[in-house]
């Protein structure tokens, strides 16, 4: 694995200073699983560049060198060359000083933001292409990326290259605990002293990071106890834990009363099963909790969950215990737009979409169903939404709101059924309607439900 580090700063070759390291010497360093060394292939005035070059020796891991867990695969495939928690310890071994801001020479250059050029290769990226950005966007760098082509295909490993002015001890410690954060693994074990590290060397850019949820979750291997207390000590007490991507909690607490959630939830799950399904996609899945419902019957054998929401299939993830329980083999998480035609979720049976639709603008519906109805076309597809007719009956919405501030329109019956009329005439299926929950004799039910098959 490979990482280079340069900046054009004037002269560019006080990097050596900063680093600690000759440019005209080759450093090295025996780890415990493998060896390190750092040289400077271009060292001038106008630009300086260090490059890292770790190699690992996986034979010596699998007969016990590191205390690495997992890892009796590694004669035959490829992570021991892949940027992760390898490389983190390397970076700690190597540029210790660097890292903690100091500088024997320089000590005022050390507290200095500088241009600096990162390129990391190969890095692995567990989840979606705009997690990169994501994670490195709010800390001031600018990414780019480019997915390492596969034998049959787009690889999980990247090459990424990151530029921005700051401090190199912060882009070094940037790069100390994002990496394994987008491997998702390390190969030590991680116990309590690991909140101590990502603290430390999250310093003050982890609390003010949009993602720091997920970052400490990914760092700490989701070992719950362990986020909590770094959040815990990250966070203030009196400081809410971040919301779910485009929710503020407010239309659950509107339907908790008369527990429409778990109803909404059950009534699908029994629809899905009388269909007869054996694969569903639940579109706009959220934290997966349908899912979680779906696994626990062995009758539905593949279920994939596709969401916008990068934050919300984590949780999604962490919910349906994927990677450590024996839904890992029936359940795939998708990061994707309902909008846009994906064939990875093609060829399901079924398809769900719960209170879905009333969160995109009514220009972008005709989208969405071309590409449910029209390019999947799963013989059955499950809607539901709220009945607009009856958000007069609770008590505590004003009149002519909707039930929660992300919702787009709030459809009465007599709108849903011409949308639904107009899908039956394009596409081919046919609608049945129902309600669920509380049904009023003049408003109707609280929620709206349409089954199409064909």
């Amino acid at each position: 694995m490979f990482l280079s580090l340069a900046t054009t700063h004037q002269p560019a070759t006080d990097l050596g200073f900063l680093l600690m390291k000759h440019p005209d010497r080759v450093n090295e360093v025996e780890l415990g699983f493998g060896r390190a060394a750092v040289f400077f292939p271009q060292a001038g005035a106008e630009r300086c560049e260090a490059a890292l070059v770790l190699d690992v020796d996986p034979v010596g891991l699998v007969r016990g060198r590191g205390q690495a867990d997992g890892l009796i695969d590694q004669y035959v495939n490829d992570r021991p060359y892949a940027a992760s928690s390898f490389l983190s310890v390397a970076l700690n071994k190597l540029f210790r000083s660097a890292m903690a801001g100091t500088s024997r020479e320089r000590p005022e250059l050390a507290a200095m933001p500088i241009p600096l050029d990162i390129r990391v290769t190969p890095l692995p990226v567990r989840g979606p292409d705009d997690l990169l950005t994501s994670l490195f966007a709010p800390l001031g760098w600018t990414v780019e990326a480019r997915r390492i082509p596969g034998e049959h295909g787009p690889s999980r490993y990247m090459e990424v290259r990151l530029a921005g002015t700051m401090r190199l001890a912060d882009a070094l410690n940037h790069l100390y605990v994002l990496i394994p954060v987008l491997d998702e693994t390390k190969h030590y074990w991680v116990g309590d002293d690991e909140v101590d590290k990502l603290l430390a060397k999250g310093g003050t850019w982890l609390a003010a990071h949009p993602e720091r949820v997920l970052i400490a979750r990914r760092y700490l291997k989701r070992r719950g106890a362990l986020v909590r207390a770094a959040l815990a000590r990250l966070v203030s007490d009196d400081a809410p834990e971040p919301p779910d991507q485009g929710t503020d909690g407010r239309e659950e607490t509107l339907e908790a009363p008369v527990r429409l959630h778990d109803l909404r939830l059950d009534t699908v799950a029994a629809a899905l099963a009388q269909a007869g399904a054996t694969s569903v996609a639940d579109l706009g899945c959220g934290e997966g909790r349908l899912l979680q419902r779906l696994v626990q019957d062995r009758r539905f054998e593949r279920l994939v969950g596709l969401d916008a929401s990068a934050q919300a299939l984590e949780r999604a993830a962490e919910r349906l215990k994927l990677g450590r329980g024996p839904a890992q083999a029936r359940v795939t998480l998708l990061h994707g737009a309902l909008t846009y035609r994906d064939e990875r979720w093609h060829g399901v049976d079924a398809a769900a979409l719960v209170e879905v639709i009333e969160h995109l603008d009514a220009d972008r519906l005709p989208a969405l169903a071309a590409v449910v109805f029209g390019a999947a076309r799963p013989k059955t597809v499950i809607v539901t939404t709220p009945n607009a007719e009856y958000n007069t009956l609770f008590p505590t919405l004003v009149a002519g709101a909707f039930r929660h501030p992300d919702h787009r329109f709030e459809w009465s019956r007599a709108e849903l059924r011409a949308w639904a009329a107009d899908v039956e005439a394009r596409w081919g299926y046919r609608a049945e309607h129902s309600g669920i929950g509380e049904v009023d004799p003049e408003r109707g039910p609280i929620s709206q439900l349409v089954v199409f098959t064909r």
